[in-house]
């Protein structure tokens, strides 16, 4: 747990308690849960209290489609290297206790792609989604990948050969444009928004700043070759806690069924 005490808590207690607030302010806002069995969701990965109520109405979602096991993808923010690298470690500690690795899924990869292999990845694009998947899905089976310089098909590849069992969902991490003012990000952002809306990765290079753009752009890929429909359910920047325009973060969430 390398980011816990500081992009979330590290004790339980408070933790429940961010999830509490998370879903009291759901209901203020008059969030209602979709009728439909969600395949993969977009999720950000900042502090919590900057996007976590974003990242909990995802998860939430994804809570009630009966996926058994998660293929948790982010990008490398600590290290540079080619390809993608897949977690080894056999459990995924949190908080609220651990969450096992998916046997199903690691034999899947390990014996079907070339992947570097790590026991611990230290990345916290993906380990802050480890405490919402051990609240949301309490019982699921994970597989942390974790990507850098490539191709989007390779990680197109990956997924799809996992939402071949329908038992099998997919967490994308990534957040938005960085340190832009307020309405420069709203600029930015927006073309993230409308290439996720309509599965549509030729408009990300139209200005989405995205620091797992990859990630989204395999994610639109596999979601419009298997039939899948996103849905968008939450957006703001940093300036939402902060109330500092000058240099915001954008987040996002989403669901693909």
């Amino acid at each position: 747990m390398s980011v816990a005490g500081s992009f979330y808590p590290a004790q339980a207690q408070e933790l429940q308690r961010y999830f509490k607030h998370f879903e009291e302010f759901s209901k203020e806002n008059g969030f209602v849960l979709a009728k439909k069995d969600a395949r993969a969701l977009i999720v950000p990965h900042a502090g919590y209290i900057y996007s976590g109520y974003t990242a909990s109405l995802a998860y939430r979602e994804l809570a009630q489609s009966g996926i058994k096991n998660i293929v948790l993808l982010g990008p490398s923010h600590r290290s540079a290297f080619e390809g993608v690298s897949l977690c080894s470690a056999e459990r995924y500690a949190t908080p609220l206790g651990t969450l096992k690795s998916s046997k199903k899924l690691y034999e899947i990869f390990s014996k079907e792609f070339s992947l570097e292999q790590k026991i611990e990845h230290q990345e916290h694009s993906t380990e802050v989604q480890l405490p919402f998947l051990k609240h949301y899905l309490p019982s699921c089976e994970v597989v942390e990948l974790v990507y850098a310089t490539l191709s989007y098909s390779v990680l197109s590849a990956l997924i799809e050969k996992a939402l071949e069992s329908e038992d099998t969902g997919v967490v994308i991490s990534t957040d938005l444009s960085h340190f832009y003012t307020l309405e420069q990000a709203n600029r930015h952002d927006s073309v993230c928004l409308d290439a996720v809306k309509n599965l549509d990765i030729e408009t990300l290079s139209k200005g989405c700043e995205a620091c797992g753009i990859l990630g989204l752009a395999a994610i639109l890929d596999v979601a419009k070759k298997r039939g899948l429909e996103a849905q968008l359910l939450d957006y703001r920047t940093s300036a939402d806690v902060s109330e500092d325009t000058s240099r915001v973060v954008g987040y996002m969430s989403a669901y693909l069924a």
